[in-house]
């Protein structure tokens, strides 16, 4: 499901926001993925388990463990989203860990629209891989 690949001026010129709209998108549909390969469950626990990485909290801490990982254009990317001004703040989010969200987003955004796919599942997957080892710790508490 590529679409073509749009200039990098269009894409530069694009909101932050309408960035974090086309990378909350592609977050959402690589972690569904991700559940759907791993597992066997049914689709009510796969949607429970994407929520953990999907929510707000979840990607700021990403963005915490990521930042310094994105090269300069990513960077000047995650600034603007993290920057803008949205209309509404989720009422389970906190302002701090919303921003962050949008921000990671809004690089996914930039390299899917920029046909950078390479680049783009490198993040994804590093992404990923934060909150699953966060789960694994989790777990390992708990027993």
């Amino acid at each position: 499901m590529k679409t073509e690949k749009p200039d990098r001026q269009f894409v530069n010129q694009l909101s932050p926001l309408v960035l974090a709209f086309v990378g909350d998108s592609v977050f959402d549909l690589f972690i569904r993925s991700r559940l759907v390969m791993k597992k066997k469950e049914s689709a009510h626990r796969m949607h429970v388990k994407a929520i953990n990485y999907v929510k707000a909290s979840a990607q700021s801490k990403i963005v915490s463990i990521l930042h310094d990982k994105l090269n300069e254009d990513e960077k000047i990317i995650f600034r603007r989203g993290r920057n803008s001004k949205s209309a509404t703040v989720p009422k389970n989010a906190d302002v701090l860990d919303y921003r962050r969200a949008t921000a990671f987003e809004a690089v996914l955004g930039y390299l899917y629209l920029l046909g950078m796919y390479g680049r783009l599942e490198e993040i994804l997957n590093m992404a990923a891989e934060i909150i699953e080892q966060e789960g694994e710790e989790l777990d390992g508490k708990k027993e």
